[in-house]
């Protein structure tokens, strides 16, 4: 997204898709971060919602689970959709215990220890697509390559028969693409009674992958309930994917846009793990997460009231100016670099050290291969007030 100073008070509506797509979001949350940290949105289709700008705000808000919970939603809802069905049910939408009952079936197959062990299956991944886009010569990096990659491995890790990995691939573009509303609900409907006939087969023939620890689980002495195996089971496939081939695309795009800095890559690959953390900090995917307050609570003078709905602004907090040093500049040695993109506290991403290794891999590959991209033609980004980045990358590819 473009970033352009704001000298006069602009009109502040973030749940304008267009914004992201077409706008400038960070005329408004540098206004933001300098004049009202927190803010009080009025209401549009959606409720009214606080909106929380700087870094140090947000960082304690996500610290604190027991005042900011996750229980009702983390995302902002128009009115008309009601509550989010996988409130209180789903690793991303419930708070302790719960949730730590939740992410202690899970937590071991995403541990250093088990997603360094799979660092060659990761690779060969990597490589299956790259080998496919450089065969094209000119591709869509976006899905061709960047949501390849996750999607695969969460495949496998899940279990899925590799025969239904494009179908999953196929079904998810439309999902979580930007495309009719009545094709992504239709798409969704299609994942989950995808999930709902696995976990079927997998609590009666369980194997080593994630759904049979879902289909097989028991918290509290009770087996989690087949709704609740699928819910989760569709979690893992959006958290293990969506923000992954945002990132990866939206890295791209960054290093495209400033060469110098791919080129400085190219000449010190050991900058590689500060690269990605510098792409992840940049394109900030999860536009925004949203806690309700359970008690009355001040910030900064401010008044939140029991049942608020209060939002973490990640890509304003990642640009805060008194915690990054030139921070709208896209900078691969950047260090320290404590950005939120992967969420804080109780709540950080489970999946947070596969997308680095899925990320680092993939970069890697293009480099050690000597992979010239190069635009194709112009990007478009997500018309989105979730998840900000590429829609559409095309480039072409070629190996020198």
């Amino acid at each position: 997204m473009p970033t352009e100073p704001a000298e006069q008070p602009p009109l502040i509506n973030l749940v304008d898709p267009e914004l992201y797509a077409k706008g400038d979001p960070f005329i408004q949350w540098r206004w933001l971060r300098s004049h009202q940290p927190v803010y009080w949105h009025a209401p549009t289709e959606y409720p009214g919602f606080w909106v929380l700008s700087r870094y140090e705000d947000i960082r304690a808000a996500y610290r604190d689970a027991a005042t900011f919970s996750s229980a009702q939603g983390i995302l902002l809802r128009p009115e008309s959709h009601g509550a989010d069905p996988g409130g209180g049910r789903t690793l991303a939408l419930t708070d302790p215990p719960r949730h730590r009952q939740l992410r202690g079936l899970i937590d071991k197959w995403f541990s250093v220890r088990s997603t360094r062990a799979m660092e060659q299956d990761v690779l060969s991944v990597v490589r299956r697509v790259v080998d496919d886009a450089l065969e094209q010569e000119t591709c869509d990096f976006v899905t061709d390559v960047a949501a390849r990659v996750p999607l695969y491995v969460i495949c496998k890790m899940m279990g899925i028969p590799s025969g239904d990995w494009e179908k999953l691939f196929m079904l998810t573009s439309d999902a979580f693409g930007a495309g009719d509303p009545l094709t992504r609900r239709l798409a969704h409907l299609d994942i989950l009674n995808y999930f709902e006939a696995l976990q079927v087969d997998k609590a009666k023939h369980p194997a080593d992958d994630l759904v049979s620890v879902l289909a097989t689980a028991s918290t509290d002495g009770e087996p989690l309930s087949p709704d609740d195996v699928i819910l989760n089971c569709d979690n893992l496939l959006v958290g293990g994917t969506e923000n992954t081939r945002i990132a990866t695309a939206g890295g791209m795009l960054a290093f495209l846009r400033h060469p110098d800095q791919w080129q400085i890559l190219a000449d010190s690959p050991d900058l590689l793990p500060t690269a990605v953390e510098e792409v992840l900090r940049w394109t900030s995917t999860a536009t925004h997460i949203m806690r309700t307050a359970t008690r009355a609570v001040e910030v900064r003078g401010h008044q939140i009231a029991a049942g608020d709905r209060v939002t973490f602004w990640l890509p304003s907090a990642n640009r805060d100016e008194s915690v990054f040093s030139a921070s709208d500049q896209f900078d691969i040695r950047r260090q320290p670099n404590r950005h939120l993109a992967l969420g804080f506290g109780e709540h950080f991403c489970v999946g947070s050290v596969l997308a680095r290794v899925e990320m680092r891999l993939l970069y890697n590959e293009l480099l050690s291969r000597s992979v010239h991209v190069t635009l194709d033609g112009a990007p478009t980004l997500l018309s989105s007030i979730v998840v900000n980045g590429p829609e559409c990358l095309p480039v072409r590819m070629t190996a020198f």
